[in-house]
């Protein structure tokens, strides 16, 4: 692989363990499991959550579903259904409950916090 690649293959990629906080286990027995791809100023990772449904406070990110299938549902009634090929934005702070029906990996992005640029 060359500096340029990240992943050959992020569908295939070996990701590690991450664990959930128990407390936020709201159905099932899902498991969360990422692999940091880039570290330089912005974060660019894969993630994988099987299925059940979890609650999270969200980072500023962007990401894009590779395979898997659920829905995200934000404190403000919004509901976003995700699928292979959504690209999807969170902001920083906000409280989600996702519910995954197929095993969902995504290729996620997080974005610098502007307070921490330089003046």
């Amino acid at each position: 692989m060359t500096a340029r690649v990240l992943s050959a293959d992020a569908l295939a990629a070996a990701l590690t363990f991450d664990g959930l906080d128990p407390a936020d286990v709201v159905a099932g027995t899902p498991t969360a499991s990422s692999s940091t791809l880039l570290d330089a100023g912005v974060e660019i990772g894969i993630w994988e959550l099987t299925g059940g449904t979890v609650t999270d406070t969200e980072a500023d990110e962007v990401f894009v579903v590779l395979s898997g299938r659920g829905e995200v549902a934000f404190e403000d009634g919004e509901v976003v259904t995700v699928g292979p090929g959504c690209v999807v934005r969170l902001r920083a702070g906000e409280r989600t409950t996702w519910t995954i029906t197929e095993t969902l990996r995504k290729i996620y992005v997080l974005l610098p916090d502007p307070e921490d640029s330089p003046a």
